[in-house]
Formats: structure tokens, sequence, C-alpha cells
């Protein structure tokens, strides 16, 4: 790819990241999602942490243990073995179909999305419940998925203010993405529903939910089916139908 990427950085004395482009794009997403799990299968053990972002692999290792030259070498190999823009997706992904409660309290400002979208409150809750979006990343707090991308119309900016807290289970958009709230948190993003979905709940056998790579669609429901399914899902996915992908 153009423009010097991918690059190899190191990121101080016990870091390197590994970019695929300095923006988002799908094929960068693609590449870092696909170069992540070939990474975890060759230097796992070699190194203390490896995580993916929206377009980029970070790596963190000790020191004592590992030395930037042990691993340099074996990125490059890695980077070499094929064009990862184009690779597919890892295995083991999910489709998550998360029961979703848009507008009124749920979504205080679903009419102001709809407005700077172009749309009817109607259209929009029509649109954004019928998209699938691919977990990009996962960040801010544990196990909070960036999903995306979103049609060109839901490029919007961030607000200027800041939102003092939306709930756990908040839907918020905005620059083409959602986020799907892990916790009660101040944001800049604005709230368009709410589900019983938790992120992040150390009493399941697998407390972070989501993968990177994995996808969603924000199904449109009731208030009164959200509540229901905080009490009736014991593992916190807010009654969430849930499909292995191909």
């Amino acid at each position: 790819m153009a423009n010097g990427f991918p690059r190899i950085s190191a990121m101080g004395m016990t870091g390197i990241l590994v970019s695929f482009a300095d923006t988002l794009s799908e094929p960068a997403n693609r590449a870092a999602l696909a170069f992540h799990a070939r990474v975890m299968d060759t230097l796992s053990e070699q190194v203390a942490e490896i995580a993916v972002t929206l377009a980029s692999v970070f790596l963190r290792f000790d020191p004592v243990q590992t030395q930037p030259e042990q691993v340099h070498p074996v990125l490059a190999r890695l980077l070499e073995e094929r064009d990862w823009y184009d690779a597919a997706l890892p295995p083991g992904r999910k489709l998550w179909r998360i029961p979703t409660a848009y507008g009124g309290a749920d979504g205080p400002q679903l009419e102001e999305v709809a407005r700077l979208a172009g749309l009817s409150p109607e259209a929009a809750v029509a649109e954004l419940s019928r998209a699938r979006v691919r977990v990009l990343a996962l960040g801010f707090a544990p196990g909070q998925p960036y999903l995306g991308t979103l049609d060109s119309h839901w490029d919007l900016p961030r607000q200027t203010d800041i939102t003092p807290k939306v709930p756990q289970g908040a839907l918020v958009v905005a620059v083409r993405q959602f986020v799907l709230f892990a916790n009660a948190s101040p944001t800049g993003w604005r709230q368009v529903g709410r589900s019983a979905f938790r992120c992040f709940d150390l009493g399941r056998d697998t407390p972070v939910a989501l993968r990177p790579g994995d996808e969603c669609q924000f199904v449109e429901a009731t208030s009164d089916v959200i509540a229901a399914a905080t009490h009736e899902d014991a593992q916190g996915y807010g009654n969430a139908q849930i499909e292995a992908l191909p």
C-alpha cells in the first residue's frame, strides 16, 4: 500500500506498533484484524500483550525477557507473507442481533441525529436498526466496542459539549460509527438508543462479550422489551440472538 504502509514503529522501550493506515478504512481495519490473528498465533508466548486498534496492531513486551530486535524481524516476515489489506477476516467471528430501543428517554438525541443526517426520525431508526456493523476495535472502557462503518451521511461530528452521563448499554453515534457503552460514562457522541447488553461482566466465563471482527445489528425493540431483557438474560447479553459467521 502507498504512503509508507504497512509500517513498524517503536513505542518507547516496551512496545511496537504495526500500522496499516493513519486513518480508518475498511481495508486497513481488515488488515489489522487479520494480522492481529496471525501475530497471536506466532508471538503470543513472547510478548505480554497484543491488541488491535482501528487500523493497527500493538505489541507490548517485557524488555528483560524480550528485546525489540527479536520481534522486528518476525513482524517484517509476517507482513511479507501476503497482502493483508485483502486478507480474510479471522475465524470464530459472531453476529450479534441486539434488541435496542430508539428515541425517547432511551435515545434522547435521536431527532437531532436524524436532522443532521438529513432523515426523518423514523427513517433514521429504520437505517440504524438495519445496519450490520463490524466491531472495529475495543477501547475507552473494558470491552467497549467501536462499530462501523455506517453510510456516508452518518459522518456526523462529535458534540462541542459533553453529555455528563449516558447509561450502560447506551448506543451512541458519530463519524460513521456506533459505540455501545460498557458503563455509565460522559461522552461527546449523541445517544440514539439503549440496549440491555453488558459489554463487560466479570461474572461471566468470558467477561468481554464482543471481539474485534464480530458483527452487530441493533434491532429495533420497545423500552418494555429492553427492561425485560435486563432481568431475563442472566448472561447480560440483553436477549441478543447470536449466530456464528463463516
